[in-house]
């Protein structure tokens, strides 16, 4: 079951009270029928028999129609759904023709829906005239219930647009509440999705809270850009909720000071086992830095194949005022243990220092102030420091952005098929915990072995072993006469696979014969971990209907792609990667800190379109691509 994502709660009998008791003195109905009914209609404490009671007691139709709706309502609170819409079809035609009642006809029908058939079917039951004249309170359930239809049904932009509404009728306090959803939803769009919908006049504050949104994706690495832009929406927009006080994390990336060195030293293995690494790494830096053509910007590199602790050291003495680097996992933590004992050192200094003596206290932090980095990797333990960033090409952090694709694809029941190694099962894992955020439904994970034990493991899986299992008993049973066909199981909608290249064209192979012909293939997906090199028409054949992850500059075959191809033949795809890291690597410098600020903010660069979390984590989502018709095409 997929989880019901309510980023806004279901609006509460106590708020409803008090947009009612606004509603009731301006009632253009002086008997105070309308009132008593919106009231009536607002919540079903009471059990649905005790409603169907007094609908039988109640000779005024509208009253009895009221108690009948309640008794309905009062069936989806306890999750009786299909009671709820056999009452719900009995009264629809001898329903009074009130608005109000009509429009709870239409609302407790589709919260009936919700759960009984699809989120569309649901949408298109609330369909209201515009022509109705509804209390307030019905219109907050309405625009509420639809933004969390939509949110179900993966529309965040008319999630959005419906929450806009919500807001209008509901008090300060909530209304804000609804504001600060309205803002998360945004942070994930892209900024072309944002544009794209920034010309709605029929709903101003919609249109203004997507004019926002891109204002802030697009010039939040330009802090003068985005006060200008900001002061020219704001004028524009005087009376928008966000006008007299602006989002928190938008607010902080106005106020963040982007990092400007002059002096840029880069820490790597230049010698030893990992140079070809560290090498594809320092000409990506060095194509972004000469891009730029920055004469004001120095760039020195310094060899930590020895001791990247020594390494940083001469980079601070040479002046440096941003580092990036090192690679390694076990340099960084060599580095933080570095850190660690100045920090201690510094600290018992203070301790000594003549507290009359704020300079000589001053001087003695000076020494062991930190220069912001950008670390080529991730440790499992950090501290999070505001001037430590880490910027990995993280298998575990493709496999959970895989976990997003899949859920945004409409998958509901992955399968994992993985290689029985340390980062097979890493990577397993970080699908599962992503995949937890997002659904109830458990993720079945099968690892293989090489060789024989693949084509067990994929029969397994797919639950073929157990059928001719079952149709060998039945031979005999019968005699071997008998002529029947392996079932494969038909409870999954989607695999995805972790693989190495070698073992990608033998392991998708298994996968396409183990389909029995009962039941229709489902989609295949993979990491760029699998990628084949030097993909030949053949090798794409084989992978036919194959979807699989990797950066955005692997996807293409421009100018740039041809120039390293031409510099550099002997690359591989891994080497390539690093290649566009250490490209992005640089490009990031100018824009972490506010990209820390505003978490919504993506960078497209060429490994992906990232953003920076508040502990300092830059996030990669890779682009996908499709094998289709003997060849390799980006989706």
């Amino acid at each position: 079951m997929l989880k019901s994502l309510n980023t806004t709660k279901f609006v509460s009998v106590a708020i409803l009270s008090v947009i009612l008791a606004g509603c009731g003195v301006s009632s253009p109905n002086p008997t105070g029928t309308t009132a008593t009914v919106a009231t009536s209609l607002a919540a079903a404490p009471l059990a649905a028999n005790v409603y169907l009671a007094q609908a039988a007691n109640s000779k005024d139709p509208q009253q009895r129609d009221t108690n009948l709706l309640q008794a309905a309502h009062a069936y989806i609170n306890a999750n009786d759904y299909a009671a709820a819409q056999k009452l719900l079809k009995s009264i629809q035609p001898s329903l009074t023709q009130s608005p109000t009642l009509l429009a709870e006809h239409k609302y407790l029908t589709a919260r009936a829906l919700e759960h009984t058939s699809t989120y569309s079917d649901a949408l298109k039951m609330l369909n209201y005239p515009s022509n109705w004249s509804l209390p307030s309170w019905q219109m907050a359930a309405y625009h509420q219930f639809k933004a969390h239809l939509y949110q179900l049904n993966k529309q965040p932009i008319e999630q959005v647009r419906e929450l806009s509404l919500l807001a209008t009728y509901l008090p300060p306090a909530q209304a804000n509440e609804v504001n600060n959803t309205i803002w998360q939803v945004l942070q994930p769009m892209h900024e072309q999705t944002l544009k794209a919908f920034t010309q709605d006049a029929k709903n101003p504050v919609f249109t203004g809270w997507l004019q926002l949104a891109y204002i802030a994706k697009h010039y939040a690495v330009d802090p003068s850009q985005l006060v200008r832009y900001l002061g020219e929406w704001q004028k524009q927009n005087p009376y928008h909720p966000a006008a007299a006080k602006l989002p928190a994390d938008l607010d902080r990336a106005l106020n963040a000071k982007p990092f400007t060195p002059k002096n840029i030293a880069v820490l790597l293995p230049l010698t030893g086992t990992r140079a070809n690494a560290a090498n594809a790494i320092r000409q990506g830096i060095l194509a972004s830095y000469m891009a730029k053509q920055n004469d004001q910007v120095a760039v020195n590199f310094f060899d930590t194949a020895d001791d990247a602790a020594k390494a940083y050291q001469q980079a601070v003495a040479a002046g440096a005022e941003f580092i990036i680097g090192p690679l390694l996992p076990t340099e960084i933590e060599q580095l933080q243990v570095m850190n660690a004992a100045n920090t201690a050192t510094t600290n018992a200094a203070a301790n000594t220092a003549n507290a009359t003596n704020p300079e000589k206290i001053a001087n003695t932090v000076a020494v062991v102030q930190s220069v912001p980095q950008l670390f080529l990797n991730q440790v499992d333990k950090f501290t999070p420091d505001p001037n430590k960033f880490y910027f990995a090409l993280s298998p575990a952090q493709e496999a959970a952005d895989a976990a997003e694709h899949l859920y945004q694809d409409g998958v509901t029941m992955p399968l994992l098929l993985a290689s029985n190694d340390a980062l097979g099962k890493r990577m397993a894992e970080s699908f599962i915990q992503a995949w937890k955020k997002k659904s109830d439904n458990a993720v079945e994970v099968y690892y293989y072995d090489g060789g024989d034990q693949m084509k067990t493991t994929v029969q397994d899986a797919l639950g073929v072993r157990d059928s001719q299992a079952r149709i060998a008993r039945i031979k005999e049973l019968v005699g071997n006469s008998v002529q029947a066909d392996f079932r494969s199981r038909q409870d999954i909608d989607a695999i995805y696979m972790i693989s190495t290249p070698q073992d990608l064209t033998l392991l998708k192979a298994f996968i396409d014969v183990n389909f029995s012909v009962f039941t229709q293939p489902v989609p295949l997906y993979t990491s760029s971990r699998s990628r084949v090199e030097n993909e030949s028409t053949q090798t794409a054949q084989d992978l036919n209907n194959l979807t699989l992850s990797d950066a955005p500059w692997l996807m293409q075959d421009g100018e740039e792609n041809l120039m390293v191809k031409t510099l550099f033949p002997s690359w591989n795809n891994s080497q390539k990667r690093l290649f566009v890291m250490g490209y992005d690597a640089m490009d990031l410098i100018g824009r972490l800190a506010q990209m820390r600020s505003f978490t919504g903010y993506q960078y497209n660069g060429r490994s992906g379109a990232l953003s920076v979390s508040s502990d300092g984590i830059v996030n990669r989502q890779l682009s996908w691509g499709r094998y289709q018709a003997g060849s390799f095409r980006q989706l």
